[in-house]
């Protein structure tokens, strides 16, 4: 490298917004950036002038992520809590020469520094909001949503405006994610999305990520060879990724992506290239990328289970679906839809009883849009010709105006899981409830694949849910 390119490259770096070090195979520090002085509370000097092991010793890199990849030699992410009392997110990749390390890369980002750029998008988002509202333009195009969301059928004002955000955007080829709770209709919102954008001539391709077991997933995705492994259909096979070539692709559930996946998938969203399995030349893929997900993206980074610069390229038009019990306005026109397709799937008429819609429109309906039309096809096959709201799953106000459940309580002695504590909130209920099925299944069946099979979920997403609860089949 001549002078001017060494530079030119020392100034990219110095000027960075992340804090860069290079660490020599040895532990010593040979480059660091101004910038990480003010991070780690330290100056430049005095890191360069020590080494990596010293400074995990001292505190001053809590641990550090270098000599994670020296005693590994693969690229590596986590999070480091500095002596300035900062939280960072570390990154480092090793640098090999004829096959033996020769230096260590880092970079990291000040996590405060990424709280603070969300709540000013958060408030950017809320003034766009506002402007919507405002504006002779937003009442138009309110008003010719009328007849193009006829699937979605929405009426509260905040699912519109969510519409309306969407329609702007679908004739771009920006990223969208789709964040909410499990059951809000995220797929439903994803497919109106492709039907608004130029590209609905195309297909629609729908991926669920957690279903795919991590040992097919690349295979899945990107397509093989014939014969690129034992077992290839003869033919080959086109990849997911392909199969969206001039259409969407929409990756639901992208939280439960492993790592190794989320590599390869981020490569090839950054070059807009694939290669199938057992070829060597990449293709050129024209897709436009949904993404859909329950979980919290930003603590998953903090966890080091979701990779930061995958969050940054998915996170580009975030999209929030609320629940269905902050949009009770639009339970009305869901129920009477799902009515509609029960009455046309079983070629009969049934009824609602008029004394329905006030327990319908006062139960919480944590799984949302899924649980209330599961609810309404189980109400609809157990009633003859007029539904009533005694069927299992509803609350309905008692006489005290309380909420009561109609399904039947535990059996004594039974564990009942089914009650919130006074301290506890839905997410911590929900933790404790799936761990307590869980334990119960290691106790009765004998593998992660009779547990999956009985939960209707993959085996690999079993194997998650086990070790987050640290769990382990008895006869295992």
């Amino acid at each position: 490298m001549n002078t001017i390119d060494h530079l030119i490259l020392g100034t990219i770096i110095d000027t960075a917004h992340d804090h860069f070090f290079v660490v020599a195979a040895n532990g010593t520090i040979d480059y660091v950036s101004p910038s990480a002085a003010a991070v780690y509370g330290i100056s430049c000097e005095e890191l360069r002038s020590s080494n990596v092991q010293r400074l995990e010793a001292e505190g001053v890199l809590n641990p550090s992520i270098s000599m994670e990849v020296m005693r590994t030699g693969q690229p590596a992410q986590l999070i480091q809590r500095t002596a300035t009392g900062r939280r960072v997110i570390a990154q480092a990749h090793p640098v090999f020469e004829d096959g033996k390390l020769v230096a260590v890369v880092s970079r990291s980002m000040d996590l405060t520094d990424l709280q603070l750029l969300q709540q000013e998008y958060a408030f950017l988002q809320q003034r766009f909001s506002e402007h919507l509202k405002r504006s002779q333009e937003h009442e138009q195009g309110d008003l010719s949503l009328e007849s193009e969301l006829n699937e979605l059928q929405i009426k509260s004002p905040l699912m519109r405006e969510i519409a309306l955000l969407l329609k702007r955007v679908a004739p771009t080829d920006a990223t969208v994610m789709l964040l909410g709770e499990s059951g809000v209709g995220k797929t439903a919102f994803a497919r109106q999305l492709h039907h608004w954008s130029s590209r609905n001539a195309g297909p629609f391709v729908d991926v669920n990520c957690a279903a795919i077991p991590d040992s097919l997933f690349e295979a899945e995705m990107f397509g093989y060879r014939p014969g690129a492994f034992s077992g290839a259909a003869p033919g080959g096979r086109v990849g997911l990724i392909e199969q969206a070539a001039g259409g969407t692709l929409f990756l639901d559930e992208i939280g439960e992506l492993p790592l190794a996946m989320q590599t390869k998938l981020l490569k090839a969203i950054q070059d807009g290239r694939i290669a199938r399995l057992g070829e060597n030349l990449s293709r050129q893929v024209d897709f436009r990328l949904v993404v859909a997900t329950n979980r919290n993206l930003i603590q998953r980074v903090e966890e080091g289970t979701f990779r930061l610069d995958l969050y940054y390229r998915l996170n580009v038009i975030p999209v929030t679906l609320p629940p269905l019990r902050e949009r009770r306005e639009d339970i009305p026109e869901l129920v009477n839809r799902q009515l509609e397709r029960l009455n046309r799937r079983y070629s009969q008429e049934k009824l609602l009883d008029r004394t329905i819609w006030r327990p319908l429109m006062r139960h919480e309906w944590p799984g949302n849009v899924r649980e209330l039309e599961n609810w309404l096809e189980r109400a609809w096959l157990s009633c003859n010709d007029v539904i009533h709201a005694d069927v299992p799953g509803l609350t309905h106000p008692d006489a005290t105006g309380q909420q009561e459940p109609t399904q039947a309580r535990p059996s004594p002695g039974a564990a009942d899981v089914s009650i919130i504590g006074e301290s506890e909130g839905l997410k911590d209920a929900a933790n404790r409830i799936e761990r307590s099925i869980l334990a119960e299944l290691c106790e009765a069946l004998p593998s992660t694949y009779a547990i999956a099979k009985r939960l209707d979920i993959s085996q690999p997403s079993v194997v998650r849910k086990l070790k987050r609860h640290r769990l382990r089949v008895k006869n295992s």
